[in-house]
């Protein structure tokens, strides 16, 4: 009969799996190596470049913003003219080289002052149009000397004269076009110069370039890197061919990838003896298309010189001596299984069911005495098998009459489950050590300097982008402290409401006296615990303990009067910047695990979940941040090291660094530190992926283990087990226990042959039992009949 399982299958395909782990063990070690340059530099190169573009995105759009905001402040009457709207509003950041208040109707300029606008190629009145009192987007531009120029557009409202007429004619305007009926506006266009981001690390350059691929500017790093302004792509120097070709490919892949998310890769340029180029670029323009620097179609590339990596050992070799191995024990424990297990239950198969075909064919129930029944039951070595064998000989025995039932046989140490042990164990032997011990990856030795190096940059430009983000929220404090009046500083809260719906980054706006006290809020409720009057402006922390921290900016309300400061004079205003909004400042991809310190190392904000004020996770951190400080009056310099897993973070090894938050700016003198530490595991280095793919190996081979012996295990080993025992009982004289068949396998045949003896046994024994009783009244009648002498 066809049987639906049984015991081939799992043993068929423990022997196919472990072959094909074999394989995959091969393929998947063998296409490791091979680079010169580790994937991991390429990715940090990568990301510098991804973070040098987020820093001219938040560079354009802060600059756009605070624009806007003056804009709105500005608050211009009937009688101000033109230029005096403009002196008052050009910014005095020092990058501006221009500005021009024009008609947005017309287009034409009204006032202009400093370089005259690049306004070539840009259709002003359109952009107005299309914007719909939105705002309007930056554009790119080209100045007079041919220099990159940025333009900044904000609008400026005009109060509606009551009598429009007579105020157009005032202004020198034209009466035809105007419209009464609706508010007038200015126009506010400013020409700023376009700033190359910073990047950190010795050796490396940076170029910022148009959609066209034409170098808008540069730093200069390896050889061949654009330098200043007006650098052109075709003037690198001495470099090769590739170098040559690395803007034009980057800006290419910009302009092709997809605006959904911030696009940005890595490239490889010219090998010159040890070294190679490897450059990075990253579109400006913000995922989703929408922003001001969504138009302008800015890449930036950044590039550096790096070691080449020396000729690593190859993997075939191991891989092959791996899967050797492995196929040894494969076709090791195929055939142990096949000769100690399948073998011996597919015998016992036949013979099961050759006894029960004889019982089957005798007449009236008795056991023929022919060749299925006389030949004798083979019985296999150890285990299950040997104690179903005996038990059908016993049974064959009792059916030809020749003995009585026989004592149940002992069992003997060594079984099925025994056998699946010494194979698991065998498959765990070659498993473990890959899972554990091979190919181990030690971070003192597999991580290369240029991935410290460029941890480090990555912590500085981490660090630069907080001491921006103070420093844009110190200067929006000292505006709005400066837009203010003593006197009314304390009782109108309509410009701190206003300042407070425009700047999200602050939770809470107060005044305070001399004294410390609040005089006004608005927002949330301060956190402060520090309660005293500073003097001057500046960034400071208000309280040490507490839940959440708060870091505040402050700024001196400026004295309109002589008067003696009393109790009720404002004197500082202060503005808490919402930590979160420092987290999210602080997180990059693949820059690992950042904190912002204070002096004492205390955390005051981080990437990941932490404890207000908390100290580093790690002794061997705060000893990094520690080394960052210099000498009396100076803040410092960054430091980077590899920390081992016996001092690493959450017991792994990483590469950690540390840099000062600030050398200038309103920051430098707090003494905080910006440190961050990456796992060593995350980086994409050959012996890491060496390591991982020889666990994935292991794992696999581990799996497959478990599964087919388990499998085996259940459908096999544990039904022979309990069929040995019933078998067993039945030898030894079980007559009332009914066998049922539970698998459709060797198992279930074995069991209906036992039942269909056991039903033979029972007949013989009933036959046997109703022989005496048909003899004793035949002899009695014998005797009656009998002659008397």
């Amino acid at each position: 009969m066809p049987l639906l399982g049984g015991i081939r299958p799992p043993i068929a395909a423990l022997l196919c799996l472990l072959m094909a782990v074999a394989g995959v063990t091969v393929l998947a070690l063998e296409t490791t190596g091979g680079h010169d340059v580790p994937q991991a530099t390429r990715e940090a190169e990568r990301q510098i470049a991804a973070d040098a573009a987020a820093s001219v995105r938040t560079s354009v759009e802060s600059d756009a913003d605070t624009l806007r905001r003056s804009a709105r402040a500005y608050t211009p009457t009937a009688r101000t003219t033109p230029a005096d709207a403009l002196k008052a509003l050009f910014p005095a950041d020092g990058r501006a080289r221009g500005a021009g208040l024009l008609d947005p109707r017309g287009g034409h300029q009204l006032a202009g002052f400093g370089e005259p606008l690049p306004l070539a190629g840009v259709d002003v009145v359109s952009q107005a149009r299309d914007s719909d009192g939105g705002p309007i987007a930056a554009r790119l531009t080209r100045g007079a000397s041919a220099a990159p120029r940025l333009l900044l557009f904000a609008r400026i409202e005009l109060p509606v004269p009551a009598d429009p007429q007579d105020a157009n004619q005032d202004q020198g305007q034209d009466l035809k076009d105007s419209a009464p009926t609706t508010p007038r506006q200015w126009l506010l266009v400013v020409s700023e110069t376009l700033t190359v981001p910073p990047v950190y690390g010795e050796g490396r350059g940076v170029s910022l370039m148009d959609v066209d691929g034409r170098i808008l500017g540069g730093t200069p790093g390896v050889p061949g890197t654009p330098g200043a302004a007006g650098t052109t792509a075709g003037s690198t120097g001495g470099s090769g061919a590739r170098d040559r070709a690395l803007p034009g490919v980057a800006v290419g892949a910009a302009n092709a990838a997809s605006h959904l998310t911030e696009a940005s890769g890595s490239l490889l340029g010219d090998r010159v003896g040890h070294r190679r180029t490897v450059a990075g670029w990253a579109s400006v323009a913000p995922a989703g298309g929408k922003g001001d620097t969504s138009d302008l179609g800015l890449t930036v590339l950044t590039r550096q010189q790096v070691a080449v990596t020396a000729g690593e050992s190859d993997p075939l070799k191991v891989s092959l001596e791996a899967a050797g191995t492995l196929a040894i024990i494969a076709l090791l424990i195929h055939l142990l299984l096949t000769f100690a297990l399948q073998r011996p239950v597919l015998r016992l198969h036949l013979s099961a069911t050759r006894l029960a075909r004889a019982v089957s064919d005798g007449p009236d129930g008795h056991p023929a005495a022919d060749d299925d029944l006389l030949r004798p039951v083979p019985v296999p070595a150890f285990g299950e098998t040997a104690r179903i064998g005996r038990a059908l000989e016993s049974i064959r025995c009792q059916l030809l009459g020749e003995r009585g039932p026989d004592k149940a046989p002992g069992r003997l140490g060594l079984g099925g489950r025994a056998l699946v042990a010494v194979c698991a164990l065998m498959i765990a032997g070659w498993s473990l050590p890959l899972l554990f011990l091979a190919n181990r990856a030690h971070a003192s030795t597999v991580i290369p300097p240029a991935i410290v190096t460029d941890q480090q940059s990555r912590t500085l430009a981490a660090a630069d982008r907080v001491r921006q983000s103070l420093g844009q929220r110190y200067s929006d404090l000292t505006s709005l402290a400066a837009s203010i009046s003593d006197r009314t500083a304390g009782r109108d809260q309509k410009p701190l409401r206003r300042a407070l719906d425009e700047h999200d980054q602050f939770r809470s706006l107060y005044v305070l006296n001399r004294d410390g006290d609040i005089l006004l809020r608005v927002g949330s409720k301060p956190l402060r615990t520090i309660t005293h009057t500073p003097t001057g402006s500046g960034i400071t922390n208000v309280n040490t303990s507490g839940r959440i921290p708060s870091i505040a900016a402050y700024a001196q309300i400026p004295r309109t009067a002589a008067a003696a400061v009393t109790a009720d004079t404002p004197v500082v205003l202060f503005g808490e910047i919402d930590v979160h909004a420092l987290d999210r400042t602080l997180s990059r991809p693949a820059l690992g695990k950042v904190w912002l310190t204070d002096q004492e190392h205390k955390v005051l904000a981080a990437n990941v979940g932490f404890r207000a004020f908390q100290a580093l996770p790690e002794s061997r951190l705060t000893e990094l941040a520690a080394h960052t400080e210099g000498t009396v009056g100076t803040s410092g310099s960054a430091r980077s090291a590899v920390l081992t897993a016996s001092s690493a973070p959450v017991g792994s090894s990483s590469v950690a660094s540390a840099a000062p938050l600030a050398q200038t700016g309103p920051a430098a003198g707090l003494g905080w530190r910006v440190v961050s530490a990456r796992p060593a595991e995350s980086l994409r280095l050959t012996a890491y992926e060496v390591q991982w793919r020889t666990m994935l190996a292991g794992l696999l081979g581990l799996t497959v283990g478990v599964a087919c012996l388990g499998w085996l295990h259940i459908l096999a080993v544990r039904p022979l087990r309990a069929l040995a025992d019933l078998a067993e009982r039945l030898a030894a004289g079980d007559r009332r226990t009914v066998l049922y068949p539970v698998n459709h396998d060797e198992a279930g045949s074995v069991t209906r042959s036992l039942e269909l003896l056991r039903q033979a046994l029972v007949a013989r024994e009933r036959a046997a039992a109703a022989a005496p009783l048909a003899t004793a009244p035949a002899r009695t009648r014998t005797r009656e009949s009998a002659p008397r002498t």
